[in-house]
């Protein structure tokens, strides 16, 4: 059976295993995935980031991988090398639960590109 064709938690699950492969340290949940994908693309290579750096890393990897389904538009890089999103539509309504699986999928999607 294809991965694909696993529940979301299992291919989340397997997300995390390829991850942990790669570079050498399991992420602990969404937050850190997508912080992940924030450096990666940012493309400036691993370093010590400030805690506001962080949560702006994070941001960069939510916007990129909802733009893979129109969310969010890739805008320019600012002087300092770090990219900007607009938002192009709502995310649908829903819980925390809802908006985490989401940007789960997502975030899965992303990783097939690479």
């Amino acid at each position: 059976m294809d991965i694909e064709d696993q529940p979301l938690e299992a291919q989340w699950e397997f997300l995390l295993d390829k991850l942990e492969s790669a570079v050498g340290k399991r992420p602990g949940d969404l937050n850190s995935v997508l912080f992940l994908i924030g450096v990666q693309e940012l493309g400036q290579g691993a370093k010590r980031f400030t805690k506001e750096q962080k949560q702006d890393l994070m941001h960069i990897g939510i916007c990129n991988v909802l733009s893979l389904s129109g969310y969010y538009t890739f805008e320019y890089l600012d002087g300092d090398g770090w990219p900007h999103y607009k938002l192009d539509r709502a995310l649908p309504p829903g819980d925390l639960m809802k908006q985490e699986s989401l940007l789960k999928m997502h975030v899965i999607e992303y990783f097939k590109y690479l």
